[in-house]
């Protein structure tokens, strides 16, 4: 399907350019979002009619955004979640993770804002872009860890699943005598059992 773009969509281009998409994704998300139209005369004709009063809205967004950019740049989200001793999480974190504990730190976000490449499975540290508009988005850490001991340890640069394993003590290992039968009791210990014996 020919669409005529009403804002800059990554990957397919600027205001007003005319592409071709899928039918789904025209039907199911452009269109319905108000972020383009069908690429039809009469809609040709309403474009470049209000092309300057869309591009106006358009800028006003982008300086919004700028300006609100700087609410949300750097910050750092620290999420709690329960994981496993090698870092597996149970479960993952999501999109709405994210932006919740981002408004509870006052930033102005939403779901939809926040681009995960794939969602965040294991425990440390991940850089998540925000899209505050189409034409500006910031970086914001995202500190998964299970305790907030094991988020402060990851802020300073500390792998803690490294150091798990690195500060692992052995348990009661047994004395192997190669010569011994199977189920023989080894002879240091009858000494001592003996001279318990006696006393």
């Amino acid at each position: 399907m020919q669409i005529i773009l009403l804002e800059r969509i990554e990957k397919l281009g600027t205001i007003g350019d005319v592409v071709n998409v899928k039918d789904g994704y025209a039907r199911n998300f452009l269109l319905p979002n108000k972020k383009a139209l069908r690429a039809n005369e009469a809609n040709r004709k309403v474009f470049e009619a209000n092309r300057a009063r869309i591009e106006a809205e358009n800028a006003s967004r982008r300086e919004d955004a700028v300006a609100q950019s700087s609410d949300v740049e750097g910050k750092t989200v620290v999420l709690i979640r329960q994981a496993s001793n090698a870092g597996q999480l149970y479960g993952s974190v999501s999109v709405r993770d994210i932006a919740e504990a981002l408004v509870e730190q006052g930033a102005k976000v939403t779901k939809s804002m926040i681009v995960l490449e794939k969602p965040i499975k294991t425990i440390g540290i991940v850089d998540v872009r925000v899209a505050l508009h189409p034409e500006v988005s910031v970086n914001v850490k995202v500190n998964v860890a299970r305790s907030p001991d094991e988020a402060e340890l990851q802020t300073k640069g500390v792998n803690v699943i490294d150091a798990l394993f690195d500060n692992e003590q052995g348990g009661f290992t047994e004395a192997y005598d190669p010569n011994a039968e199977p189920g023989e009791i080894p002879a240091e210990l009858l000494d001592e059992t003996a001279e318990g014996e006696e006393a």
